[in-house]
């Protein structure tokens, strides 16, 4: 029988934070506030999770929570955080581009992946008809067709899986519970005065739960969906239209959503839900 000594593993949460070089409860309380707004104590941990994974720091907006069809939240990640988890790996040995065009009109653009362990680099193709939104970004269909491209090779030559992009986090079901509801309810509390007045927080919240029922909604508005309480937040807002630039009227952002919200999309809904704050930043005007 050995005396080993054996050092508690740390919290997700704390993990990020040595990353960072920040306290826990600060960091915990900035993610809340801005890229993982709106997530529940066990969305907020698997997207935590997620970043520690892949090495990425939602606080430039590499990876964000984004609203899924029907409900909940699907971590998101953006060109520039693929770029950095392809340019991390170990093998990554560059990549190339090749386009096809008819004409003028562009229809596809392959990336092609050179790894340094493997003899035969990894071409995927994504073709723009497939690919293009009615969206701002997508008037510059070259760019945007090239960053699909990036995300699709890279999942193709190293196996990136439980991350996505914003075209297809529209489509995709939202996250499902991944952990523990002790140890999420106990890593995810909001601070209490005592971590507030220098006590440590894993201490502190070790000795509390929180039930999952009680876990707030974007809008503050219990026993609704994330979409039922746009409707309403959308009745009562009072957003002046007048005020906001084309590129949230691209997305689907109208009047005629503004005055009949019930008839809205569940689209056009999810739009509002990621521009919440903008739309707040407007507010006024109509009522």
């Amino acid at each position: 029988m050995t005396n080993e000594i054996t050092t508690p593993k740390a919290s997700a949460l704390a993990v990020m934070a040595s990353r960072f070089s920040v306290d826990p409860a600060k960091l915990l309380e900035t993610l809340k506030n801005t890229a993982f707004k709106g997530a529940t104590n066990d969305e907020m941990m698997a997207l935590v999770i997620v970043s520690n994974e892949y090495g990425l720091n939602p606080l430039t907006k590499e990876i964000y929570a984004f609203p899924a069809k029907g409900g909940g939240i699907v971590p998101v990640v953006s060109i520039d955080g693929w770029l950095n988890i392809m340019n991390n790996h170990p093998q990554f040995d560059g990549i190339d581009y090749e386009w096809l065009h008819e004409g003028e009109k562009l229809i596809a653009c392959t990336s092609v992946i050179h790894r340094k362990d493997r003899t035969h680099p990894t071409r995927v193709t994504e073709y723009l008809s497939e690919c293009k939104r009615a969206t701002d970004p997508w008037k510059m269909e070259h760019r945007m067709l090239r960053h699909k491209a990036t995300i699709q090779g890279a999942r193709v030559a190293f196996g990136f899986s439980g991350i996505t992009d914003e075209d297809e986090a529209r489509e995709t079901p939202p996250m499902r519970d991944v952990t523990p509801s002790a140890s999420t309810s106990r890593l995810f509390q909001s601070p209490p005065p005592s971590v507030q007045n220098g006590a440590s927080p894993d201490a502190e919240l070790s000795r509390q739960t929180v039930p999952q029922n009680e876990a707030p909604s974007l809008f503050n508005e219990p026993e609704t969906t994330p979409l039922d309480a746009v409707k309403a937040w959308l009745k009562k807002s009072g957003v002046n239209w007048s005020n906001i630039d084309d590129t949230l009227y691209a997305q689907g952002v109208t009047n005629e959503l503004r005055n009949n919200p019930d008839d809205a999309t569940d689209d056009e809904l999810r739009d509002v839900l990621a521009m919440r704050t903008q739309l707040e930043a407007v507010k006024g005007g109509k009522k």
